[in-house]
């Protein structure tokens, strides 16, 4: 998987089940959120300032989701959370009691900051207190070291606040990897998953699936809270996979890896396909290009086993071996009578080759 440019390509068009670049959206975090989930972790408390426990560590609408958030006193560029370490207190006691106001006041009214913490287990003085309550700013303390609790809030937040978008489809575990099924209301995702789960396969979400961009190239798929574990079949109801298939059947989050697009048989589309597959479809999920394969759903086609085939397939690539270019080159060898008549079998080579390459794929 590769980066994909913001830019749209000419002549792309939206296909269904295929996400748009802007409905995506960052969660809103505030201060009262960070202290519930890494109050315990960075031991922190919160000596004043309750009365800003709804700001905003980032707006919504930032460009750039997760830049400068944390960090150590920084007057120049405020960071969001602004912490004060050993060398933060004790610059702030050398200054003369004037610049040591006028710093302060600063401190707690600067627009871009959301919450000060002092680490270190550093005593407050009843004036930052007093700044914290009269400018609703909240101040914790926690008694880790300044840069502990700097990098445990950079790894927490760049996840809160990663882009996120909800996709219509089916996701599934199949053979370790993060499939996406999707396609037209009706065409039968939700029974594919069904046979999937029956062939020992995981489900992740049914109908609705929530996408975060957690790294560069990385997106992740994971399932509402309100829809986990269940599975809506037409005809049978809303399933409880857990209680059907057991605890091992289901899964709250996996890595995407591909996407297998569903699609009706029409004798005319039929005769466009590229038999050989010679050039490999992508779809951009969040500004990132995933391999995506066209299964088209008719009498007789076993579509679980077509998706396990898409699932061995892209494992293959992963690992660098492409069958399509093997066969050009077999046939190009014989017509140059460059190939034996009887070639010698590639098992051995190409075991050494997987065993070198397993590591390419998460």
């Amino acid at each position: 998987m590769r980066r994909k440019p913001r830019k749209k390509s000419a002549g792309a068009s939206h296909k269904p089940g295929q996400s748009r670049a802007d409905s995506a959206t960052t969660p809103p975090v505030t201060v009262r959120d960070l202290f519930e989930s890494q109050s315990a972790p960075l031991k922190l408390e919160w000596v004043a300032g309750e009365t800003g426990k709804g700001r905003l560590l980032e707006p919504t609408t930032a460009k750039y989701p997760g830049m400068a958030l944390v960090g150590h006193l920084n007057f120049v560029h405020p960071n969001r959370i602004q912490v004060l370490g050993e060398a933060e207190v004790a610059y702030l006691s050398r200054l003369p009691a004037k610049e040591y106001d006028e710093t302060i006041r600063n401190l707690f009214t600067c627009d871009n900051t959301s919450a000060v913490i002092v680490a270190n287990g550093r005593k407050i003085t009843p004036d930052l207190i007093a700044a914290a309550d009269k400018s609703s700013l909240a101040l914790f303390s926690s008694s880790l070291a300044s840069p502990v609790v700097i990098d445990h809030l950079q790894y927490y937040l760049t996840r809160a606040l990663a882009p996120r978008i909800t996709v219509h489809g089916v996701y599934m575990e199949v053979m370790g990897m993060g499939v996406l099924i999707t396609g037209e209301s009706g065409i039968g995702k939700s029974e594919l998953a069904l046979e999937l789960l029956s062939r020992n396969h995981r489900l992740i979400a049914d109908d609705a699936v929530e996408f975060v961009h957690v790294g560069p190239d990385v997106i992740v798929g994971q399932c509402p809270t309100l829809l986990s574990d269940y599975l809506e079949v037409r005809g049978l109801g809303v399933l409880d996979v857990r209680l059907m298939f057991g605890e091992t059947a289901v899964r709250h989050k996996k890595k995407l890896h591909l996407i297998v697009r569903l699609e009706t048989i029409q004798r005319q589309k039929m005769s466009k396909i590229d038999r050989l597959e010679s050039k490999q479809m992508t779809r951009a999920i969040l500004n990132v290009d995933i391999p995506e394969v066209a299964l088209f759903v008719g009498p007789g086609r076993n579509l679980a086993v077509l998706v396990e085939t898409a699932t061995r397939a892209y494992i293959l690539r992963m690992w660098g071996f492409d069958p399509l270019d093997d066969f050009i080159k077999r046939h190009q060898d014989h017509m140059n009578n460059a190939g034996a008549a009887h070639p010698a079998p590639r098992g051995v080579l190409a075991g050494d080759a997987l065993r070198k390459a397993r590591s390419k794929v998460d």
